[in-house]
């Protein structure tokens, strides 16, 4: 636990709490950095007074000068009547040649070519690219013109902390353990710390180092909602997300008819959001002069080769489940098809696994005291050129097979952490061991799949030595951990001496998993389908179970009849309530049980949703979505709110049909929550009573 005096003496006046952003924010569609740079002004305090009297104040400089798109004739006609107006908006500027002037463009409040004075684009570079968010004093100067721009920039100045002490910050960060650091810095982010695993707030201290290491090349793929791109869109003014098809070669390096350099050459991260698609149109040549930057830092201008220092980071959803990726494809499948080559992935430092980090949910963020996320960027910013890898060359050393690009990932995400976690130096052997391991991990992840893609490449061996005691030790990626047998031949086992040997061929095939018994409920028909798969089950069954049996599971009921299906189609009207939609869960362990790692089944549910609130249903599916997508389920649902839905059932590709008088709500509510048996065992709950009917689909 952190302790809030010890933040408030230490770092009094660069904190703020991290819900009153959502507080104050309303329709004012600007950064989470713009919003706490206000909220740092108004309310640095743990008074509950000032702050309620902060909040109100910055409410009203959002409502009274923040320019919504809807309302900038309202905005522009305030500014012509009064003659001047404080506005705060987003502007980009560029150089209009044939007259020699800076001209600014306000993305909402909609008017371009207003000229700006040169020395604005000294100071604040970033005006020309990308756009910076800025608080404005506009004036309007009416002439008769036809040519004459009447806007007119008093003041302009951009929304963001100007001084930072590095030296004043690194002495404080020696007054907190490691555990409380970690966990302040995750606070800072937003999130509860108490609500994340440790691996969880490893990676999203790992999505912080492209702000603090120049040029590091970072992805991350996983499933939607778990916030892989709210860091490069909030969290800096250092950083820009862009859209990953919406970018071109002129635009990210260099216009070659204009000489104007791209983002690369002005911000400190540049995020390529919505970066997976298979079907995206890429075009080769932008891919091309990627691969060159990644990895030598430099691209051309006509026969000119410049050099710029910004990281480059990849962020998009994955379509399968990572044993899916691993059995069939790997774990880059989701790429767009000019970017799945093994030169590009080679040039990447570490791949988040984007299905271990948390969905977001509302429980996760917390109400506690972080840094003005502006000030961490800032922090970050000032510690780019330092190099902090050789923190761990007194105590190991990294295997010799390793190349030269792996060795350049490891190290750049090891300084990275180091800078976040440990900038005063002041780290165990212990400490730097486990940095150490996971900057392993994350590139063996792009390794191992590198191979898969391009077996020409060489084999290496992903371990280090501790230089004490001579213990040669090797690192496995999580993957390789869960999943052995979709993972062995990755990379082919070398010898001793650093050359590969044979790979292991094994015979038959192996699932993973152990064969499905079901339980025997002697008298109820379920015995009679115990250990037959779906194809030659014994005639179609109906039965009936009274008030308050018990012993019955959904393994008991359906476990056989859905082993083997690749398709399945839920229809029950009444998966509304928690329990109820927990009754899916449990129904889809039933399904897992009886599928191989890397097998993927899709299930379609239909339900009604009554007089429920459709958002929260909807809230509690996705989650579940997510969830089974981890597992090879591909999960999808539908609301048909027509009151058609009475006949309750489950269908199989493998032409059964399991008619469900009460669907899957079988079960009587029981006592004791989490403590009782009953949670843990279906068999332990009293029935409520009902019918089954299982038929084959074709009607016999």
């Amino acid at each position: 636990m952190v302790d809030e005096n010890k933040i408030q003496e230490l770092f009094g006046g660069f904190v703020v709490r991290k819900d009153l952003s959502k507080l104050v924010k309303g329709n004012a569609l600007v950064p989470t950095y713009v919003l706490e740079y206000l909220l740092g002004q108004y309310c640095a305090t743990r008074d509950e007074a000032t702050t309620e009297k902060g909040i109100e104040t910055v409410k009203e400089i959002l409502s009274k000068h923040y320019v919504n798109r809807s309302e900038n004739q309202l905005v522009l006609s305030w500014i012509k009547e009064r003659g001047h107006y404080k506005i705060i908006d987003r502007v980009t500027v560029t150089l209009n040649d044939t007259k020699g002037t800076y001209e600014a463009t306000f993305t909402n409040l909609g008017i371009k070519k207003v000229i700006v004075d040169s020395d604005y684009t000294k100071n604040y570079p970033k005006l020309l690219v990308g756009g910076v968010w800025c608080i404005i004093d506009l004036e309007y100067r009416f002439e008769d013109d036809r040519d004459h721009v009447p806007w007119v920039i008093e003041n302009l100045k951009p929304i963001q902390i100007a001084n930072v002490d590095l030296e004043e910050f690194i002495e404080a960060r020696k007054e907190f353990s490691t555990e409380e650091w970690i966990d302040f810095i995750v606070r800072c982010l937003g999130f509860n710390p108490d609500a994340l695993s440790d691996r969880n707030k490893w990676y999203q201290l790992v999505r912080l180092i492209p702000f603090c290491e120049n040029n590091y090349n970072l992805i991350e793929l996983g499933p939607k909602g778990t916030g892989k791109s709210h860091v490069y869109s909030e969290f800096s003014p250092h950083g820009i997300l862009i859209s990953g098809g919406e970018v071109t070669l002129a635009k990210l390096f260099v216009n070659n008819s204009t000489n104007k350099i791209g983002l690369v050459g002005y911000w400190d991260t540049v995020a390529f959001d919505e970066f997976a698609g298979k079907d995206k149109q890429v075009d080769k040549t932008l891919v091309d002069v990627m691969k060159n930057y990644m990895a030598n830092r430099s691209f051309s201008r006509g026969t000119e080769q410049l050099t710029a220092d910004a990281s480059i980071v990849f962020v998009g959803n994955t379509s399968k489940s990572v044993s899916y990726m691993l059995k069939h494809e790997n774990l880059f499948m989701d790429l767009p098809n000019k970017y799945l080559d093994a030169a590009f992935v080679d040039r990447l430092h570490f791949y988040i696994p984007g299905w271990e980090v948390a969905i977001i949910r509302n429980e996760m963020f917390t109400s506690d005291y972080g840094f003005i996320v502006d000030y961490l960027a800032q922090v970050l910013k000032m510690q780019r050129s330092l190099d902090y890898s050789d923190a761990y060359r007194k105590y190991f050393e990294l295997d010799q097979t390793l190349s030269i690009r792996d060795k350049m990932g490891i190290n750049k995400t090891f300084s990275g952490l180091m800078k976040i976690i440990y900038p005063h130096r002041e780290v165990t052997k212990d400490e730097i061991e486990r940095l150490l391991v996971f900057a392993l991990e994350g590139r063996k992840r792009i390794k191992m799949d590198i191979f898969r893609i391009d077996r020409t490449f060489d084999t290496v061996r992903f371990s280090y030595t501790d230089l004490q005691t001579g213990e040669r030790k090797e690192v496995k990626t999580a993957e390789e951990l869960k999943y052995p047998m979709l993972t062995k031949d990755r990379l082919p086992p070398l010898t001793e001496d650093g050359e590969s040997g044979q790979e292991v061929k094994e015979s038959g095939r192996d699932t993973g998993t152990e064969p499905i018994t079901a339980v025997t409920s002697e008298g109820r028909g379920v015995s009679q389908v115990a250990d037959a798969g779906p194809k030659t089950l014994d005639k179609p069954l109906h039965f009936t179970v009274a008030e308050n049996q018990t012993g019955i599971s959904y393994r008991d009921l359906f476990g056989e009849y859905l082993r083997g299906a690749h398709s399945i189609k839920i229809v029950d009207p009444y998966i509304r309530k928690q329990y109820q939609i927990r009754n899916i869960l449990e129904l889809m362990q039933v399904v897992l049980d009886g599928k191989a790692p890397g097998e993927e089944v899709v299930v379609h549910l239909v339900t009604d949703s009554g007089d429920f609130s459709r958002t929260e249903i909807d809230e509690s599916l996705r989650l579940v979505q997510a969830d089974l997508m981890k597992v090879d389920i591909t999960f999808t649902y539908e609301f048909d709110d027509t009151r058609s839905l009475h006949a309750r059932s489950i269908t199989t590709d493998t032409g059964w049909k399991i008619s469900l008088d009460r669907g899957l709500d079988i079960y009587q509510r029981f006592e004791g929550g989490l403590l009782s048996l009953a949670s843990m065992d279906q068999r332990a709950r009293f029935c409520k009573a009902f019918e089954v009917t299982y038929l084959r689909s074709d009607g016999s």
